[in-house]
């Protein structure tokens, strides 16, 4: 993939950068070996950006032939709008009282050049920003109002409007980014695509290890695809992918959501979507779901401050109780007397006016059947920790937790009518990737939850197929990819 900055007139950018080319913007867009030219990355560093001007056209044909712009020229719209600029900053409000604490003023403009900075004290906020937005020069302001600070607008900066004593600074900002983003090195076969996986470094209970990541990334790699593992910061750079994988557990309010949101707004191939993420993440709706399609779960009754009293006698003691956003046993609690269920219960309302109280149904493990586009994948026993009715018995410390053994099993041997139920309720969900629990008690089965980012962790749930687990998830997002393309080009 080439990086060509794009600008009014080359002498405003002197900045000679190994493997990337400088071109004037009637150039581009009317040059046909740019018109025909497959994959590149475009820096749009026009003086002007307003609508139908040589800088709106370049990142709007830059999209248009397949290009990755910056910015985009959704970006250059969002920021035409104030408020539109503070919806979009909301998260950072925090960030921006940190950070123009000791400012005395009323007024403060941030220059953010490729995501920096000349102070170092604004390089965090300005790293933010620019991947909110994602133009490579940024100018930020800030009004106070009161005690607190506010974002007014953010506008693109054209390169003669940098000040001369900031020139080497960008140069040098320019270089490093360019440095650290070469997109990967040469290859005998240019990547077709560009997938993204995010993932979040410190989880300590992620949906793959490191050693399944490697995996997914290889995988993809054989099917003619680039992947890149991006985090929480990187909102911003969706636009330059074609698909996003979500390797980080899941809530709705939460980055992940956002990613999932943003992502499917940008027209990326997205596992798991937004919608698929609300469900899952909700065990009260599970719950309605399940019980409308007649898909058998434990005793349920979604309990609020006023039908405590009917817990009891429906569901008996020992019963559990479900937090509806809990995952990874953390909000799913037995209890064994009245006492105690009244307690717990008043807890959980405090978060929640509703909340899920089944029967208890011990059992040596829960089946885990995973479900990818509407077809069985793998299949695995989860079993209890040592001494525990769950599969992961948490101590008091965030990191402190044992888990179950994990057992892969072939999809033929496992009880066809475990994974015909699996399948019925995932399908109630979407197209995804599912993974649905399943307890089996004599003859009887009974889904207790599914999940829309299941585990897949090298020596577990990959156990029976190996590399075949992660090729088939890849082969799923390459054919989405191709029909998604397809359908572009009618």
């Amino acid at each position: 993939m080439s990086i060509l900055i794009v600008v009014s007139n080359p002498h405003d950018w002197p900045l000679d950068i190994p493997d990337v080319t400088v071109v004037s913007a009637r150039v581009y867009l009317t040059d046909p070996a740019y018109g025909g030219q497959l994959r590149a990355r475009v820096f749009n560093l026009c003086k002007s950006y307003r609508y139908q001007s040589l800088g709106y056209y370049v990142s709007l044909l830059a999209e248009a032939r397949g290009h990755k712009p910056l910015p985009r020229v959704n970006a250059i719209e969002d920021m035409q709008s104030p408020s539109l600029v503070r919806l979009l900053t909301e998260n950072l409000d925090e960030l921006v009282q940190k950070s123009l604490s000791a400012i005395k003023s009323d007024h403060f403009e941030l220059s953010i050049y490729f995501g920096h900075n000349v102070a170092k004290h604004y390089d965090h906020l300005s790293r933010q920003l620019f991947n909110l937005l994602q133009a490579p020069l940024l100018r930020a302001y800030f009004d106070r109002h009161g005690n607190q600070w506010r974002i007014r607008s953010i506008k693109t900066i054209a390169t003669n409007d940098i000040p001369p004593q900031h020139q080497d600074f960008v140069v040098q900002a320019a270089t490093d980014y360019f440095s650290r983003h070469t997109p990967w090195p040469p290859k005998l076969v240019t990547p077709r695509y560009d997938l993204a996986i995010l993932h979040d470094p410190d989880n300590t209970e992620p949906p793959s290890n490191a050693k399944a990541m490697k995996h997914f990334e290889k995988a993809a790699e054989n099917l003619g695809m680039h992947v890149e593992l991006i985090t929480r910061t990187d909102l911003g750079r969706l636009p330059e992918f074609d698909a996003l994988f979500i390797r980080d557990t899941t809530f709705v309010n939460h980055y992940t959501y956002r990613f999932s949101r943003r992502a499917v707004a940008e027209g990326l191939v997205v596992i798991d979507d937004p919608n698929s993420i609300l469900k899952c993440n909700n065990k009260v709706y599970l719950a309605e779901l399940l019980i409308r399609h007649h898909i058998p779960v434990p005793k349920t009754i979604l309990v609020h401050k006023d039908n405590l009293e009917q817990v009891i006698p429906m569901l008996a003691l020992p019963c559990v109780l479900k937090q509806p956003d809990s995952s990874f046993s953390l909000g799913v609690v037995k209890v064994t007397s009245e006492e105690e269920l009244r307690n717990k219960v008043n807890e959980l309302l405090d978060k929640s006016e509703l909340i899920v109280a089944q029967e208890y149904l011990p059992t040596e493990f829960d089946w885990r059947i995973a479900i990818l586009d509407r077809r069985p994948l793998f299949a695995c026993k989860y079993y209890m920790a040592p001494g525990h009715w769950q599969i992961i018995k948490h101590g008091e410390q965030k990191r402190d937790y044992i888990e179950g053994l994990t057992q892969a099993v072939s999809l033929e041997e496992t009880p066809v009518k475990v994974v015909k139920m699996a399948l019925k309720a995932a399908n109630l969900i979407g197209d995804g990737f599912y993974g649905v629990d399943i307890k089996q008690i004599g003859k009887k089965s009974y889904v207790i939850e599914i999940n829309d980012n299941p585990n897949v962790d090298a020596g577990n749930e990959d156990g029976i197929l190996k590399d075949a687990v992660y090729a088939q998830i890849m082969e799923v997002f390459l054919r989405r990819i191709e029909i998604r393309k397809r359908g572009n080009q009618r």
